[in-house]
């Protein structure tokens, strides 16, 4: 029998059901997997409430306490402070393309089609949730690595990473932008509008060549250490992560999500800790601590896979393993259980996670919020494949909207090591 459009739908709609969907996306990506997930953001946005200081009309001083939030003491109210973050959500997409060539192919083997056509459709699935799971660590700018320095401006450009690590967040045939460090400027070619596609990756080293694109050093600006290497379409239109709800530096008076958090850095704004200067084991007990401090309870600390080897090293016989579940499908990861002052909190390494910083979290302060499943088909009409209107081609589309929240800052770390 011949293969038609149906009967591609249907294998499709067979192959990848939702729970398969969850298991690919969730694999090798332990906060994805673990952070909590609501699937009905509707509406145009999502308010979070925080109270971030409790009623203060309080004194051994019966009157004392009675004069708080009148005029008798100017700029006091005695009551609860509260800020409403209003969340809203961003879109991603991924698209899988196959030819006709290839359909007529194997047209009378559905089998070798459908072979060929999941290898595409994964691949693409793998794409997205990558995209997401980066995200969610990162501060809503796109940016999945930083330049080190000034590439040579010649025919075979090669842009080295600030920390080799980042290096998993970039693959070959990858369309790059790379902007000025404070975010305002977009690096160009020689000619052209600033669009570097990806042709040779050193894992090694953190480099990525760009051959045969020379960029432009005068009016398009000229790369520098630190300067933002954002896939193309991403810039400031990613989810607003884990460093957006905890920044690096304590947050200013710019609006995030509609709320000035400079009241309370630490209860609006997360805590930061520097241990860069002590042992790992000593850094990640000094940022739960400091959570601690704020009334959190952490549970879960999550770290690239060089800072959970060197953790592994540190506690030599010490060390106790453990696995942690994901919340919705049966998937585990292997972690390092380390003792807080608040109990056991698991360490979990995640290729996601920047280098040289640990996220202590409270786990259930934390929620990925979408509209629909993330990631899933975009099939309203009910055909997962459909025909390229410019292409002798079909595509699968794929995408999600929604956005990450956390509606406890304070109860949560971001440690430098």
């Amino acid at each position: 029998m011949a293969l038609d459009l149906t009967t591609v739908n249907q294998a499709l709609k067979e192959h990848y059901k939702p729970l398969r969907v969850q298991n690919m996306a969730y694999r090798d990506n332990p906060l994805l997997a673990m952070m909590p997930k609501y699937t009905k953001f509707g509406g145009e946005n999502m308010p979070i409430p925080i109270i971030f200081s409790n009623p203060q009309r309080r004194s051994a001083t019966f009157g004392s306490a009675q004069d708080v939030g009148t005029s008798a003491i100017a700029g006091s109210t005695g009551t609860s402070q509260l800020k409403q973050f209003v969340l809203t959500r961003v879109k991603d997409y991924s698209f899988a393309s196959i030819t006709g060539e290839s359909i007529k192919a194997t047209e009378r083997d559905s089998d070798a089609f459908l072979r060929y056509a999941t290898m595409e459709v994964d691949g693409a699935l793998h794409s997205l949730t990558r995209s997401l799971a980066v995200g969610m660590y990162r501060d809503g700018t796109g940016s999945r690595g930083l330049a080190n320095a000034a590439p040579a401006n010649s025919a075979n450009m090669v842009v080295k990473l600030k920390n080799a690590e980042d290096v998993t967040n970039f693959e070959v045939g990858q369309v790059l932008n790379i902007f000025s460090a404070a975010g305002s400027q977009r690096i160009g070619k020689t000619g052209e509008t600033g669009d570097f596609s990806v042709d040779a990756i050193d894992r090694d080293t953190g480099e990525l060549t760009f051959t045969g694109q020379e960029y432009a050093s005068g009016s398009g600006g000229t790369i520098a250490a630190n300067d933002l290497i954002i896939a193309k379409g991403d810039r400031n239109l990613v989810v607003s992560g884990l460093e957006a709800w905890c920044p690096t530096a304590a947050p200013g008076s710019d609006l995030f999500f509609n709320v000035n958090r400079t009241a309370d850095v630490t209860r609006l704004g997360g805590n930061r800790f520097d241990g860069s200067a002590l042992p790992i084991e000593e850094a990640l007990i000094g940022g739960a601590a400091r959570v601690a401090r704020e009334g959190g309870r952490p549970d879960h600390c999550f770290v690239d896979f060089a800072t959970f080897s060197n953790l592994e090293k540190a506690l030599g016989s010490k060390v106790v393993y453990s696995e942690a579940k994901a919340r919705d499908v049966d998937i585990g990861f292997a972690g390092i259980d380390i003792r807080g002052p608040r109990g056991t909190i698991k360490v979990i390494p995640d290729q996601n996670c920047q280098p040289d910083v640990a996220w202590m979290l409270q786990m259930d302060t934390w929620s990925l919020n979408t509209l629909g499943e993330a990631p899933m088909f975009l099939d309203l009409d009910g055909n997962k494949m459909l025909r390229e209107s410019s292409d002798d081609a079909y595509e699968i589309r794929l995408g999600y909207y929604g956005n990450v929240a956390c509606n406890a800052p304070g109860y949560n770390c971001r440690v430098a090591l």
